[in-house]
């Protein structure tokens, strides 16, 4: 293949919507697999599976395209200005997630896929997939480089994008070498996270990761609840904190369409099943249960509502008095937070039986985690 060829290809992504394009060799990601597995086996995944399910697939293009020899890989920005915050009780939404930046970026890199299977070659696309690490791919095209909370830096713009590839058979050259690293003795995304998630330099624990915990089904952990704030889906801290990030976000624009950034708590709470999914199926939902979107809001909910307003203690009696365990549990931890102003009057709640009965736990502070160091692999 000549470069020429390479360079069409670029053309095509970019003029599709790709704000970045890059070409790698599609030979196996050796050290990722390595890192992978030995993160897995230390249990830094915290029940995560994605690219941690099956390493040997995730880190070789091959698995995916027999033969394969070159990724095109683009990244797509998503980095606009956020909407103020609604009146109310909100939720607070990852950037990532106010609207499906994942759509435009699979379209764009479908445009080189149609351009390859075009002239003879097999081509697939993989973004947000289990099948190859992306951030890796990304690196390997002369992207960016990795960051110290593990996020991919494009040089000048941050990591405020979202990273796919286009695995061919096709022999292309690549174009730029690696990224040096840009992060220094930088360590803002450390100190930042809320629950000091980030272990070592490019090691995230998962197990204390408020993006991967709002995703887990079962109990949010008693120790970050008070940490996630008023969150219900993501965490953008170590991104908020990064330099080349703050700069990003000072020159973002309006966004083009409606974004979801906040969601009303009450709303969410107030909601059936189907309304949810509708709503939020884009997301990742474990099971696809609206109830793990219930939870969140009820920790949120405790964070960050307004004890004075009767909808609130309704809407907490409410779960108390329900017939789901794990939704009680969280209602009940909700209440006890909002009464835990050594000056406020105890919380009424609405007069249902079930609620009376209910004995909330005495206020104090929320446990520190009881999680031990890892020793980063």
């Amino acid at each position: 293949m000549t470069t020429t060829y390479a360079e069409e290809l670029t053309t095509i992504a970019r003029a599709a919507g790709l704000d970045a394009v890059g070409i790698a060799p599609a030979e196996p990601f050796t050290g990722t697999r390595r890192h992978l597995e030995e993160r897995r086996a230390a249990g830094l995944h915290g029940g995560m599976a994605f690219t941690y399910r099956n390493p040997a697939r995730s880190t070789d293009p091959a698995a995916t395209v027999p033969g394969a020899r070159a990724l095109v890989v683009g990244a797509k920005a998503y980095a606009t200005e956020a909407p103020l915050r609604p009146d109310g009780a909100a939720g607070r939404v990852a950037r990532y997630a106010w609207t499906d930046h994942y759509d435009d970026l699979r379209a764009a890199l479908r445009a080189v896929a149609d351009r390859l299977r075009g002239d003879g070659w097999r081509a697939v696309v993989l973004a947000d997939d289990n099948g190859l690490v992306d951030r890796e791919a990304a690196y390997r095209a002369g992207l960016g480089w990795y960051g110290k909370n593990a996020n991919l830096l494009l040089p000048g713009r941050g990591s405020w994008f979202v990273l796919g590839s286009v695995v061919t058979d096709a022999s292309l050259e690549p174009a730029a070498a690696p990224v040096p690293d840009g992060c220094g003795a930088c360590r803002r995304c450390l100190d930042g996270c809320p629950t000091g998630a980030i272990v070592a330099p490019g090691v995230v624990d998962a197990r204390r990761c408020l993006a991967w915990l709002v995703q887990q089904p079962g109990p949010f952990p008693l120790e970050y609840r008070a940490a996630l704030g008023d969150r219900i889906y993501g965490c953008d801290d170590c991104q908020e904190v990064c330099p080349p990030n703050r700069m990003a976000t000072r020159m973002a624009a309006p966004p083009d369409s409606p974004v979801e950034a906040w969601v009303l708590l009450l709303e969410l709470l107030s909601a059936t099943d189907d309304e949810l999914l509708a709503r939020h199926g884009r997301w990742y939902i474990a099971g696809r249960d609206p109830r793990w979107l219930r939870r969140n809001a009820l920790v949120a909910l405790g964070n960050v509502g307004d004890r004075s307003d009767p909808r609130v203690t309704d809407a907490l009696a409410t779960f108390i008095a329900g017939p789901d365990p794990v939704l009680r549990e969280h209602a009940i931890w909700a209440a006890q937070r909002l009464s835990s102003s050594p000056a406020a009057a105890p919380l009424r709640l609405a007069p249902t039986r079930s609620a009376r009965q209910s004995v909330l736990p005495r206020p104090g502070r929320a446990r520190q985690s009881r999680t031990p160091p890892i020793t980063p692999p």
